[in-house]
C-alpha cells in the first residue's frame, strides 16, 4: 500500500460524546473506545449526573461495558442545574471525578428538562469554576419559542454567551457542536479564550438532508443542521489549524423506533465510523495534514491534559458496516473512503 494511501496520527480524543446507559451503553461504548483514548462523557442521563458520587458510578459502568483489554479513559462531567452547589462542584473537580461541567438550557435537547432555567443565577458557580480552572461546556441554544430554531445558536451567542464571558472573566468555556458561521466568527474573535467542538455530521450535511425525498429522522439532531453556507464555514474552521477548534462527535444514539416516530428524538449516531468520517472531510478539503491537530492535539491542550502516546492508522478503503443493534449509524448508505487499520500487519 502506497504511503499516500495511509495516514498515522496520534491517538485522538472525543471531546463530546453520549454513551447512554444500560443496554445502549454496552452496545455503543466499544465503538468510541476502539478509536479514541479519552472522551468527555455527556451527563444527560435520566436522572442526570449531578453529583460526584453519580459520576463515579457512571464511570464504573462505562468501564465495565468495554471489551477486555480496551484502553479508554472516560472523562466525566457534571450536569448543572439551578441548584448546583459551587463547593460540591469544586470538590468533585479537585478530586479528579469531574473534568468539566455541562450547561444545558432547560428544554434545549434530550434529557435537558432539569437544565438551567436562568443562567444569571449560576454566576457564583461560574466564578468558582473560573477560579479553579474548571471548563464550562455549553449547549449553545436559546429555548425561547419565539426564536426560529435555525437562529437559536446565533441568538445564544448574543444574549447569553457574550454577557456571561463579560461577567465572569477568565472562565474557560467550550461552545459545543457549533453549527453556524456566526459561531465560527465568534470563537475566532476570542482567539483561544473560548474553545469549540465540531461534529462530523455538521461537516457533512446541511438542513436539506432532513427532507431529501421525505422526512429523514436519522439526520435530525440538536442543534439542527443549518444552511450550506454554515456547513462550509464549519469545514473551513475544522481544517484551519486554529487550535480553538477540536473534535467532538456528539454521537448520540437512539433506538430506531424512537427516531422513526411521531415525535422523534434528536441525535445522530456517528461513533462506529467517527474518525473515518472526519478523515473523509479533511481529505476532500485537501487538509489531511491538519487532521492530527484537530483530532489529537488541540482539545487536549485546551483542557490542559497530556497528549496521548499511541497512534491510529487509517487507510484508503471502505469502512466496515457496524452491527446496528437497533440503532442506525450515520454512515449507513454513505460511501466512506477511509477505514481504521485494526491489524498492525496491514500498516506500511
Amino acid at each position: 500500500m502506497a504511503a499516500s494511501d495511509q495516514l498515522t496520527i496520534r491517538r485522538p480524543d472525543d471531546w463530546h460524546v453520549h454513551l447512554r446507559d444500560g443496554d445502549m451503553l454496552r452496545l455503543v461504548a466499544p465503538y468510541t473506545a476502539r478509536q479514541f483514548a479519552r472522551a468527555i462523557i455527556m451527563p444527560n442521563l435520566a436522572p442526570p449526573v449531578t453529583t460526584a458520587e453519580a459520576a463515579g458510578a457512571y464511570r464504573r459502568r462505562i468501564l465495565d461495558a468495554l471489551p477486555e483489554g480496551a484502553s479508554f479513559l472516560p472523562l466525566m462531567t457534571c450536569y448543572l442545574t439551578d441548584e448546583t452547589d459551587a463547593q460540591a462542584l469544586e470538590e468533585g473537580f479537585l478530586d479528579g471525578v469531574f473534568t468539566a461541567a455541562k450547561l444545558y438550557p432547560a428544554g434545549a435537547t434530550t434529557n435537558s428538562a432539569a437544565g438551567v432555567t436562568d443562567i444569571n443565577k449560576l454566576d457564583p458557580v461560574f466564578e468558582r469554576m473560573a477560579k479553579i480552572g474548571m471548563p464550562l461546556l455549553l449547549h449553545g441554544e436559546v429555548t425561547d419559542p419565539e426564536v426560529d430554531v435555525f437562529d437559536r445558536e446565533a441568538v445564544f451567542i448574543e444574549r447569553v454567551l457574550e454577557p456571561l464571558l463579560a461577567r465572569v472573566p477568565g472562565l474557560k468555556a467550550v461552545l459545543e457542536h457549533i453549527t453556524t458561521g456566526d459561531a465560527v466568527d465568534y470563537v475566532n474573535a476570542k482567539a483561544g479564550s473560548l474553545g469549540a467542538t465540531i461534529t462530523a455530521h455538521h461537516l457533512i450535511i446541511n438542513r436539506n438532508a432532513l427532507f431529501e425525498g421525505g422526512m429523514r429522522p436519522h439526520n435530525y439532531c440538536l442543534p439542527v443542521a443549518k444552511r450550506e453556507t454554515h456547513r462550509l464555514a464549519l469545514r473551513g474552521a475544522a481544517i484551519s489549524g486554529a487550535p480553538w477548534f477540536f473534535l467532538g462527535t456528539d454521537s448520540a444514539p437512539h433506538p430506531i423506533a424512537d427516531k422513526e416516530c411521531d415525535c422523534g428524538c434528536a441525535g445522530i449516531f456517528t461513533a462506529p465510523a467517527a474518525l473515518e468520517l472526519y478523515a473523509q472531510v479533511f481529505d476532500e478539503e485537501g487538509a489531511l495534514d491538519n487532521l492530527e491537530g484537530f483530532a489529537s492535539v488541540f482539545g487536549a491542550e485546551f483542557y490542559g491534559l497530556p497528549l496521548n502516546e499511541g497512534t491510529v492508522t487509517l487507510a484508503r478503503g471502505s469502512a466496515p458496516d457496524a452491527g446496528d443493534g437497533g440503532v442506525q449509524p450515520f454512515h449507513v448508505g454513505r460511501d466512506l473512503n477511509w477505514r481504521i487499520l485494526d491489524n498492525p500487519e496491514e500498516r506500511r
